[in-house]
């Protein structure tokens, strides 16, 4: 399994420097200026692939772009609007110049909107640490009472929309507005702009949309795309929702097993793939995630590991992130499962026999409370993660050698 970071780019509060002293050799990032739709030039490309190995000389091994995520999707392609055609061809464009890079692997999602979604980002767990959490009851007062989107209610519990409507009676403003800008931080784009009434005008135009059409934009897409990539050698992986379920009233096509399933014989070529993200994927109980790995393992182009407590006896509830092997996800049977597909891999000869994986998010603890990285990604809570991965790889590995 190939150790690898998420990095922001230059602007990043953990730094080059820092990921080389955690460890990882591989880097995650992208050429997050350019809008979606626009093509990234060859010379942008290279120009980042090479500011990351010249600002990690000083290490024995030098740090590598290994993964790009994400290359978005734009709005137009998944509605296909407006010029959704021609973004579709610049697509396929920064494809190619990325393959002439040397950058095999490429991460994108196909949520409607919403890159991902949290209500609180900086929740205090008991040991002082601080995490990203999702709370339903916040989330449907910010959808129903605060929004106030049409019909909002009809698509929440009841016992659940007359709990948020006793919060939003009883919480003050300054705890709304946080939890406004908390829910506008995952929209692309969005955090520095986008007003309710902003919102709700996007929300429109879905409104005509449910998961079996956003579904059919996806294969239109990928069966213009995957090819592509197939004949470049890159690899194509579909991240899954987050969180796994609908929200205010968007369709989510990227959510279960069955969902992926559906990705893969949609367009049954190897390069069409699947980020299979333990956290995302984890916040709904019903998810198998070891079994997913074994059945759906050869389509597996790259991992992210972390770990979520589900604070709910249903599917799907409130949740908050964890520490990397204390949560709900069972990280040891899922780390078993990747490192059983590798052998399979090596057996059979495949070069991408070693999974790129990354510690996914992380708690901030120590230093990271005062440094205010990007939101999840604080340097020593991944740090941290990432050595309990390590240990946990290695435990695994020496024990399948014995």
């Amino acid at each position: 399994m190939q150790e690898t970071w998420r990095w922001f780019g230059p602007q990043d509060q953990v730094s080059l420097s820092d990921v080389t002293q955690a460890g990882a050799s591989g880097i995650v990032t992208a050429l997050h200026h350019i809008p979606p739709g626009v093509i990234w030039p060859l010379s942008e490309i290279t120009e980042r692939r090479d500011y990351i190995a010249e600002n990690s000389v000083r290490s024995q091994r030098p740090l590598k772009w290994s993964v790009v995520e994400s290359l978005p999707v734009s709005e137009d392609i998944k509605r296909q609007t407006g010029s959704w055609r021609e973004h579709v061809e610049h697509y396929k464009t920064s494809l190619e110049n990325i393959a002439l890079a040397g950058i095999e692997v490429i991460c994108y999602n196909f949520m409607p909107l919403l890159d991902w979604t949290r209500t609180d980002l900086s929740h205090e767990v008991d040991t002082g640490a601080t995490c990203m959490r999702f709370d339903l009851v916040d989330f449907i007062m910010f959808d129903v009472f605060i929004l106030k989107r049409h019909g909002a209610s009809e698509g929440h519990d009841d016992e659940l929309v007359t709990e948020a409507h006793h919060r939003f009676q009883s919480t003050n403003e300054t705890y709304k507005k946080r939890l406004v800008d908390n829910i506008v931080c995952g929209l692309p784009g969005a955090a520095e702009h986008f007003s309710l009434d902003d919102i709700k005008e996007q929300l429109a135009i879905y409104a005509a949309f449910d998961h079996d059409q956003l579904a059919r934009n996806q294969t239109d897409f990928l069966e213009e795309v995957a090819p592509v990539a197939q004949t470049l050698g890159l690899r194509l992986c579909c991240h899954p929702d987050d969180p796994p379920v609908p929200l205010l009233g968007l369709p989510r096509i990227m959510s279960t097993e069955a969902d992926y399933e559906r990705l893969i014989e949609a367009v049954d070529i190897p390069a069409n793939g699947i980020t299979l993200c333990s956290g995302s994927l984890g916040a709904r109980s019903d998810n198998d995630l070891p079994g997913m790995m074994d059945r759906l393992g050869d389509r597996v182009h790259f991992l992210h590991l972390r770990n979520v407590r589900r604070e709910h006896d249903g599917v799907f509830g409130s949740f908050h992130e964890s520490e990397h092997l204390s949560g709900d996800v069972d990280m040891p049977s899922l780390v078993a499962a990747i490192l059983r597909e590798e052998n399979r891999r090596k057996s059979a000869g495949r070069a991408d026999h070693s999974i790129p994986f990354r510690p996914d998010h992380g708690q901030d603890i120590l230093d990271d409370l005062t440094r205010k990285a990007q939101p999840g990604y604080p340097a020593i809570g991944r740090l941290k993660g990432l050595a309990e991965l390590r240990g946990l790889i290695d435990g695994l590995s020496y024990e399948s050698g014995r």
